[in-house]
């Protein structure tokens, strides 16, 4: 466990933006550039000649420049800010101070490897629109990733840390067979990349392994053979770099228009994942990134390679997306608001509406009443509440007036737009003949693993309904940025200078007002103190944290303590008695429960990977919170500077999830009910005198795709 250093605050940031990354981020090269003059050379060899025309030479991660666990701190001149500011390619809108403060601070860090950023850096800083964010089960997200595979034109690039053939990888494989059906009938060939993490002997000498047909196509990945997909020419890399250095990313870009970045693996599980569409020259930044990770000649080479995305047009915000839309701001034929300008004023704005419940909010309790807060937050009256948690009295929706069959694995249904595939998926989660709304969402989220898995939460308003698909309505581009890192394979923790932990660390140092995160693991070393930090001095921190996710695996030396064990040290040890009000830690309920289910159940978890910051402030992709995210895997995150869609991702996260009307841990960060017990399966605070036997357990599932990830 970490402890909070007490070296003196830098009263000026001890990190500069050096000129040859200054160059870099002004130049008009890139991989993806040079590819477009010549797509006979590799990404690998193109990348060599962007760092060697200005001469640098990348240091070693054990010999870094500083203490990266100091970025964010100290103030930083007007002359930085302006060198910032042009450092990037932000369209019309320009960035707030707190995104120029976070981007500078990601910047510094390529000043000794240039790779750690896994971008070229004149892409690194870019603009766009997100048409939809996902806060679903898999299989919602990979409806989605089916569809978009299936409109595709000319390419598609899948990147993905586990594949595991299963009911998920079957929405995707029956994608491609339809695609190249497609395609046929088009007469036009598809050109299909794949990468992904499966451990092979093979990455020892090769950690981009070319994976030949006859190992795709069989039992444990089931791609289909090229017979199959006599339309599609499909090439697949199996990419590792020993020992820890995961390939963790999960991505996708279709036709170099639309790319999405997901929490979740190509793999059948119970969690709660994340996905957000994007469009614009930020794609541009994620090709360039993707051909990067890559890292081998493209064979064939991809037709797209000489068509930016940046001279694409409007993209998804047609006439068909404004339809989406019902008066009140609400998805056309439901109730739940998802325009955030259409929301009324509720009981707090931004995330206090975690901490304040509102008005029309039933919390049930294990007496068998439900309270419902007033608009101080306080409890007022009760109902009788049905032995199963359901409350018969409560009015409930109006069933979509759209019967659309489901999309399934097993009967897909492929719509012609986005705004035809929300419907589908909210007529989904409406209620069927008998059924009540609460019933409506035990049954969406009992798909694959978890099916017959009872809900008890009470009823929700029709406005609270669970919304997977949340539908931004048109807006300007406004700043984003891609803020990664690189697979690092030596067991030790030297890489830790890169832009993802920077951009975190800078998060937490220089909010004003609030910090959320949502990670299903959170113990790296540099992050403890840096949210002790902000408590210290007033920020509020939200938490949102899966109760027993992958605790074996964290149980190993060096990899940080399980997930109890931070959250009680946090409230006992290391705050002091008034930073502790400022701690807002919550283990992860469902929307269907009313406790915490612990991740070994399988039931109900979570592996979202959010931050938020001040509101406007977003982090989203595919880093965790933990030690092998930090210090070891290759992850992908997009930051972006939008107050309207951070405040739809806390709706969202207030709507989709009951963590804010269950999950909030005691005094001691320990999470007990109404009698005072734990919650049933937990690890407890004290992994024990054999914990680092079960952390070798959970290594062993990590690397067998059983464990957490």
């Amino acid at each position: 466990m970490s402890e909070v250093r007490k070296s003196s605050i830098p009263t000026e940031s001890p990190y500069k933006i050096s000129e040859h990354v200054y160059e870099l981020c002004n130049s008009s090269e890139s991989v993806s550039s040079i590819l477009a003059q010549d797509p006979s050379s590799s990404p690998g060899e193109a990348w060599k000649r962007v760092i060697e025309h200005y001469g640098h030479r990348p240091k070693s991660p054990k010999s870094p420049k500083g203490d990266i666990r100091d970025i964010g701190l100290g103030a930083i001149g007007p002359q930085e800010i302006e060198k910032t500011r042009n450092c990037g390619k932000w369209g019309s809108q320009q960035p707030s101070d707190l995104f120029i403060r976070m981007y500078y601070d990601a910047l510094c860090t390529l000043n000794d490897d240039l790779a750690s950023g896994m971008v070229s850096p004149s892409l690194m800083g870019s603009s766009g629109t997100m048409p939809l964010t996902i806060t679903s089960v898999v299989p919602d997200i990979v409806r989605h990733m089916s569809n978009l595979i299936v409109r595709a034109e000319k390419e598609v690039f899948l990147a993905t840390n586990f594949w595991q053939n299963g009911v998920a990888s079957k929405y995707i494989t029956n994608a491609i067979r339809e695609l190249s059906r497609r395609a046929g009938e088009r007469g036009v060939k598809i050109i299909m990349k794949i990468i992904y993490d499966r451990g092979s002997p093979k990455q020892l000498l090769e950690p981009h392994y070319t994976v030949p047909e006859s190992e795709y196509t069989g039992k444990a990945v089931a791609l289909p053979a090229s017979h199959e997909i006599p339309n599609i020419d499909l090439q697949v890399i199996n990419f590792h770099r020993p020992l820890l250095g995961t390939f963790h990313a999960k991505y996708m870009i279709i036709d170099r228009k639309i790319a999405v970045l997901q929490s979740n693996n190509i793999q059948d599980n119970d969690n709660m994942e994340m996905m957000v569409q994007l469009e614009g020259p930020i794609v541009d930044s994620m090709y360039d990134m993707a051909l990067l990770s890559w890292h081998k000649k493209l064979e064939p080479p991809l037709p797209l390679l000489n068509s930016p995305a940046a001279q694409n047009g409007i993209g998804s915000f047609d006439d068909s997306h404004a339809a989406i839309f019902s008066p009140s701001g609400a998805i056309k034929g439901h109730a739940a608001i998802v325009d955030p300008n259409k929301l009324p004023e509720t009981n707090g704005e931004g995330l206090e509406v975690f901490e304040r419940k509102q008005p029309w909010e039933v919390v049930n309790h294990a007496d068998g009443t439900a309270s419902q807060p007033s608009l101080g937050g306080e409890k007022k009256g009760s109902v009788t509440v049905a032995e199963n948690g359901h409350d018969p009295e409560i009015v409930q929706p109006a069933a979509s007036p759209k019967i659309l069959p489901e999309h399934t694995a097993d009967d897909p249904h492929y719509d012609i737009n986005l705004a035809e595939e929300i419907q589908r998926v909210q007529a989904s989660i409406s209620l069927k003949p008998g059924e009540t709304q609460m019933r409506a969402i035990t049954r969406h989220l009992n798909h694959t693993v978890n099916k017959g898995f009872e809900g008890n939460a009470p009823e929700c308003e029709p406005r609270d309904e669970m919304t997977p698909y949340i539908p931004h309505p048109a807006h300007e581009p406004f700043p984003m940025a891609l803020v990664c890192r690189p697979p690092y394979g030596p067991p030790n923790h030297a890489s830790v200078s890169n832009p993802q932990n920077a951009a975190w660390l800078s998060a937490l140092r220089n909010a004003q007002k609030n910090v959320f995160i949502q990670s299903p693991t959170l113990n790296a070393e540099p992050l403890i103190p840096a949210i002790v930090e902000a408590c210290e001095r007033g920020i509020d921190v939200y938490c949102y944290v899966c109760l027993g996710y992958n605790d074996s695996g964290e149980m190993l030396p060096m990899q940080g303590g399980h997930n109890e064990s931070i959250a009680h040290n946090l409230y006992t040890n290391l705050l002091s008695p008034t930073a502790k009000s400022c701690l807002h830690w919550y283990w992860y309920v469902a929307k269907d429960q009313t406790a915490p289910v612990t991740a070994t159940k399988k039931r109900r978890s979570c592996h979202i990977k959010l931050l938020i910051a001040d509101e406007h402030i977003g982090v989203v992709g595919n880093g965790n919170q933990d030690t092998q995210s930090w210090f070891h895997s290759q992850e992908i995150n997009v930051m972006i500077d939008s107050p309207l869609v951070c405040r739809a991702w806390i709706e969202a996260l207030r709507r989709n999830q009951n963590t804010h009307l269950y999950g909030r841990v005691g005094e001691d960060g320990v999470w007990r009910d109404a009698q005072g017990k734990e919650a049933e399966g937990a690890t407890g605070v004290d992994a024990g005198r054999f914990s680092w036997a079960k952390g070798l357990l959970g290594a062993i599932k990590r690397v067998q795709g059983t464990g957490g990830f």
